[in-house]
Order: structure tokens, then sequence, then C-alpha cells
């Protein structure tokens, strides 16, 4: 990515990396960052939707499970996938945090 981004596996998404105090940074680079997360913040709920339809998926598979241990296997993986959306809701809530900085 570059310096103020490090993209994550786990949600799918680039996430702010930032090494020192917001009011460290440049005034260009603060809103390089900020435009940065913009962008990326927009792909979020993109996202969402396609771990929901996973999950989806999962629940159908877990309905038509007859073995117990592949059930809770998949159950699992369901509750794994909704954490991952809960993170992602929190780090799109975060552009508030951001936006209330940069006009600071």
């Amino acid at each position: 990515m570059n310096q103020f981004f490090c993209w994550n596996d786990r949600l799918g998404i680039p996430l702010p990396s930032l090494h020192q105090d917001w009011d460290m940074y440049s005034e260009r680079d603060r809103t390089f960052i900020v435009t940065e997360w913009e962008i990326i913040r927009g792909t979020i709920p993109e996202r969402v939707i396609a771990l929901e339809a996973v999950i989806n998926l999962k629940q159908v598979q877990l309905f038509e499970e007859e073995n117990f241990e592949r059930s809770c296997t998949i159950n699992s993986d369901i509750a794994e996938l909704a954490s991952r959306i809960n993170d992602l809701h929190i780090w799109y809530r975060m552009n508030q945090e951001i936006e209330n900085k940069r006009h600071s």
C-alpha cells in the first residue's frame, strides 16, 4: 500500500497505520490520509454485503448439515464472518473521528 495504510487480510481492506499523533503529520499528509480513507471507507458496504452473502450460504449449509462436528465448524465460520462485519462497521464509523480531526 503506502506508508499510511496497511492491507488487512481478515477484513479485506487497507486500514490506517499511523505511527505518530495526527497533529505531527503535515497538512498535505493529513489531506492525503483523509482522502484515501474516504475512498477505502466507500468500499466497506460492498465488503459487508459480500460477507453477508457468504453467511447466507453457510446458514443453508448449516440447516442441511447432519454431522454435528461439521455443524459446529460451519457455525464457527458464521460467527467469524459476523465478527468481521462488526469490525467493518466500526471502521466505517471511524470516518467521523477523522473528519473531526481534519476540521480541527
